[in-house]
């Protein structure tokens, strides 16, 4: 999956959708023509819409790649998803961001795992703030950040979505 980052923050250059899933609506929001956010309904950390820019048609570029994949994916037929993001946030939520691309589908880490690998072993408090920032949930697989005893810790999209995201992966 390809990553970029930095921008000014404004809305010039941004468009937005809504599309149906398995886990209600989603807001997909392009930066420049690249997936730069994916809230579900409720989540935790959304801007407002006035943020994200013209509404457009689901299937409208750049939308039509990033609906493709998903429906794939919620069908069991995707495990790694290949469109392009654009991750706005500090250099240290960036690293996490890169970091959770690493973890495998199906497979699940703890905060403090995802510490270590970042060579910060004492920052898994740290990581857990960056990881619930998380901008574009599911395709930056924040949802397999779980607490060192197995807990199902929070999730900006609920802790049920959560759940659901794991045991679409463990079929």
């Amino acid at each position: 999956m390809s990553v970029t980052t930095r921008t000014t923050g404004n809305t010039t250059g941004k468009q937005y959708t809504v599309v149906d899933s398995p886990l209600g609506p989603l807001t997909l929001v392009s930066t420049g023509g690249v997936l730069s956010a994916l809230y579900m309904t409720d989540h935790r950390h959304q801007p407002g819409e006035e943020t994200f820019g013209e509404r457009v048609p689901a299937g409208a570029a750049p939308f039509g790649e990033v609906v493709r994949e998903l429906t794939a994916y919620f069908a069991g037929e995707l495990r790694q998803f290949t469109v392009p993001v654009h991750l706005e946030g500090t250099e240290f939520q960036r690293s996490v961001w890169d970091q959770l691309l690493r973890i495998p589908y199906g497979e699940t880490w703890s905060y403090g795992q995802l510490a270590a690998e970042l060579g910060k072993p004492n920052a898994s408090r740290a990581v857990g703030l960056a990881n619930g920032k998380n901008p574009v949930s599911i395709i930056v697989p924040c949802h397999r950040v779980i607490g060192a005893s197995g807990a199902m810790t929070g999730y900006g999209g609920g802790l049920d979505r959560k759940v659901r995201l794991l045991e679409l992966e463990q079929k």
